[in-house]
């Protein structure tokens, strides 16, 4: 196991970062590529990193979750079949970096992202209003298991995949489909979780200790979206996909 003693200061800072996080995640997604940069500065190896932030951003989604099935917005009847094989594809995700190196999705991520971005600034449709279904529910669900096994290799981005396949293929308006990503993701994070802890990629105290700081943002930021709605939504999480495309290009040039 890979040993990390963090002081008070960084405690204080990184859980500080979490609250940050967790209130951007409730509404946009994103606070992925927000953390892992802080908890590498801090001197967390990669891969203790990437274990330490599924621990802390799981209690800000469950969080949010929760927040929005109590607004009424989240139908666990409906989406459960999604739940389970976006839980699976998170597990197996979570096991194959522990194996390889994930270097090589910096360079295919910013590309999604950008044309996640392209269909939430040039869509009519991201609105409130359900639309049109283009995929049943069955035919949706490997779109969950790969949104999946991409959360659970590396992460950042996975609210917004998720939040623009629900809008563009299953038809919900905007709000629900945040609200319904959030399950997606808390079933996601919870499964990174479990193989990062098996694997003993965990420093437990520091992320626990920002879980409190990501479940303040997570619930401040899933009422802030259920009051304003789309209105809000929609131009945040276009200004979270093209920070997140622009803070992986930099990386690129930064080494």
């Amino acid at each position: 196991m890979e040993a990390f003693a963090p002081d008070l200061s960084t405690y204080a800072l990184l859980t500080g970062v979490a609250v940050l996080t967790g209130f951007v995640d409730a509404i946009a997604g994103g606070g992925g590529l927000v953390m892992m940069p802080a908890l590498l500065g801090a001197g967390l190896p990669p891969h203790l990193a990437l274990g330490t932030n599924k621990l802390q951003s799981v209690f800000g989604t469950s969080m949010a979750c929760w927040n929005y099935w109590r607004g009424g917005l989240v139908d666990w009847r409906h989406n459960w079949p999604w739940v389970v094989v976006a839980f699976a594809g998170a597990a197996m995700g979570a096991w194959l970096v522990q194996q390889v190196s994930p270097g090589a999705l910096g360079y295919v991520i910013p590309v999604l992202l950008l044309a996640m971005a392209a269909y939430v600034i040039l869509s009519p449709r991201m609105t409130d209003e359900d639309a049109h279904i283009r995929l049943t529910r069955g035919k949706y669900a490997p779109v969950a298991g790969a949104i999946g096994l991409y959360d659970g290799f590396f992460g950042p981005g996975t609210g917004q995949f998720f939040t623009a396949s629900l809008v563009a293929l299953r038809g919900q308006g905007l709000t629900r489909a945040t609200a319904n990503t959030k399950l997606l993701n808390a079933a996601t994070n919870w499964a990174s979780v479990g193989m990062f802890a098996l694997g003993g990629k965990m420093v437990w105290l520091l992320g626990l200790s920002m879980a409190g700081g990501g479940m303040l943002g997570g619930y401040l930021g899933s009422h802030f979206a259920m009051r304003h709605g789309a209105r809000i939504i929609r131009p945040l999480i276009i200004v979270a996909s093209l920070g997140l495309t622009a803070r992986l290009i930099w990386g690129w040039f930064a080494g």
